[in-house]
């Protein structure tokens, strides 16, 4: 059982509370950039984001395996939506993919929160909560993706923009920095990645007409060693395709809200960066508006743009590239993988940026054609203002924030799929700071819908297709025992053989599928981890949908004993 305490020097100043020091084992203090970069070779932990820089979401883990799979069962739950008496916890979305070092497990919430537990049990050790203003300005809920880990210390940021450092064994704050203008709408909700003596965030807020960065600080006293925007300003290289007069581009959104991956050898950190502001009028910032919708491939020693490449120019779909850049090998070149919001995969080299191919992951698209050569054709959007344009996909995208995996043994993705459109009419707004900048109202398609989790194999072949009636909203985790896990937005959480897409097994959580299942090993015992609970609001899909409202719950699974 743990003690709580209020620090009332914190209490003042920032509204900490947390546990009592010294309730978990030190595990992490000899975390560091050498066993974060030979993450996979430890596969009993899950020691960053992906489970490795290169984002693959794989585990070479074998103890559950397609001939046993249809075994498992619950070992523990964590309910997190009452720990700590949140009031109200089930209109938060659980999106979090928790850590897990030698049977310690690490867990963000939303709303601040953040839990130390023993991965075996369940059992909490500590708990920390960060205050969050009642008044910060959110897009699309108040939610957090995970947290980084090194050096004995726990990083993580929260919905007004800041990042702390918390104490490992005891849930102390150890320091804590601002990374963004809470009062201009800046918010904050990735997971921090931690690469040499260094940690990286990024800045979430496009909605909100801000200038997106990415911010690399140093892990043991949290200075700052560089910013890079992410949306030029006027003479820096790509200002061109922002307007020469006004501010457009100090308003321009593409904001690095999702953690990218890094590859040691080319020393880049490949981020995907948001749509550009307003989402829906195009007038107001002419040109292709550089860097949004796009993989910028940043040198971590210096924060400077060594290549980038524009997934959809001059956006006017909403149609973020913030999601994973997978790296993978293929035919002795060094590529990286992207499925886009626009509905379409992307093969490009990821030491210069070249594009390979591009082929499409879902059924419907009409906002425009990308060729194989990556020719860009759009359609021709409303000239007038109040008239709506139906698209596909919706401003959800074809794929979510959420995550495909890849597995080296089949060679093939595993993409959870959104097909559904929506019908955006412009209506034009002027800039206001720290209030919505859309430049549209959205209404989604909530009857005509549909999702599936799809297999591709490198060049775009699609393997296999399990469908689902509902858009998949989840991410997805592929393992050595040749299983896929994914869950879905009405509480399903299931299992497919990763070679032939056959479900093998099916568990209902009780709770809808928006965070990131991951999987570990403690005494010799695979267990497989999966946050569930939505909030009221999924963004651009399913406003109200399933699953919404039953509270947020970490389930964890295993084999009998």
């Amino acid at each position: 059982m743990t003690v709580e305490y209020v620090d009332a020097g914190e209490a003042i100043d920032h509204g900490a509370l947390s546990a009592v020091s010294g309730s978990a084992p030190a595990v992490t203090d000899n975390i560091n950039y050498d066993r974060i970069r030979n993450a996979r070779s430890e596969s009993h932990n899950w020691i960053t984001y992906y489970g490795d820089y290169d984002g693959k979401r794989y585990s070479l883990l074998d103890q559950i395996n397609t001939e046993n799979v249809k075994r498992m069962g619950p070992a523990w739950i964590f309910q997190a939506g009452t720990s700590g008496h949140i009031a109200g916890a089930s209109t938060y979305a659980f999106e979090t993919c928790p850590i897990v070092v030698d049977g310690v497990m690490y867990v963000t919430g939303w709303d601040g929160w953040f839990w130390a537990l023993d991965a075996k049990t369940g059992e909490q050790l500590w708990r920390y909560k960060h205050a969050v203003p009642f008044d910060v300005s959110l897009c699309c809920g108040n939610v957090n993706r995970g947290c980084a880990v090194a050096n004995g210390k726990v990083y993580f940021v929260t919905p007004n923009a800041h990042l702390l450092a918390l104490d490992a064994t005891s849930g102390r704050k150890v320091w804590e920095k601002t990374i963004g203008d809470v009062r201009a709408g800046e918010s904050a909700s990735l997971a921090p990645l931690v690469v040499k003596d260094t940690v990286i965030t990024g800045s979430a807020g496009g909605e909100f007409g801000v200038r997106g960065h990415i911010d690399c600080w140093d892990l043991e006293t949290g200075e700052q060693r560089w910013r890079c925007y992410t949306v030029p300003k006027p003479g820096e290289p790509g200002s061109e395709t922002w307007p020469a007069d006004g501010e457009a581009w100090a308003r321009g959104g593409a904001n690095h809200w999702v953690t990218g991956t890094y590859d040691p050898e080319t020393n880049l950190y490949y981020a995907g960066t948001g749509n550009p502001a307003p989402d829906f009028d195009g007038a107001v910032r002419e040109g292709d508006n550089l860097y949004t919708d796009s993989v910028v491939a940043v040198d971590v020693d210096t924060g400077e743009i060594k290549w980038h490449y524009q997934f959809t120019p001059h956006d006017l779909w909403d149609y973020d590239s913030t999601m994973e850049m997978t790296l993978f090998e293929r035919d002795g070149k060094k590529l990286l993988g992207h499925f886009d919001k626009n509905g379409y995969f992307f093969v490009l080299d990821r030491t210069n940026g070249e594009l390979q191919h591009v082929t499409p992951y879902v059924d419907r698209i009409d906002w425009g054609t990308i060729t194989r050569d990556g020719k860009v054709i759009p359609r021709k959007y409303p000239d007038k203002e109040g008239e709506p344009v139906h698209f596909y996909p919706g401003p959800a995208g074809a794929k979510e924030w959420t995550h495909a995996a890849y597995s080296p043994r089949t060679e093939m993705f595993y993409v959870p799929v959104a097909d559904v459109g929506a019908t955006a009419t412009r209506r034009r707004r002027e800039f206001k700071e720290g209030m919505p900048y859309w430049g549209a109202a959205v209404q989604v398609d909530i009857d005509d819908m549909a999702g599936s989790v799809s297999a591709f194999d490198t060049h775009g072949q699609e393997k296999w297709r399990w469908r689902n009636q509902h858009p998949m909203a989840a991410s997805v985790l592929a393992t050595a025992g040749d299983v896929v896990f994914a869950g879905t937005p009405t509480g399903e959480f299931l299992a497919f053989d990763a070679r032939s897409g056959e479900e093998l097994w099916k568990f209902q959580c009780g709770s809808g599928h928006h965070g990131s299942p991951m999987t570990y090993m403690v005494d010799g015992k695979q267990y497989v981890a999966v946050p569930v609970g939505w909030g009221g609001w999924l963004e651009g899909i399913i406003p109200g949908m399933l699953g919404a409202g039953h509270g947020s719950a970490l389930i964890v699974f295993a084999l009998p004993d």
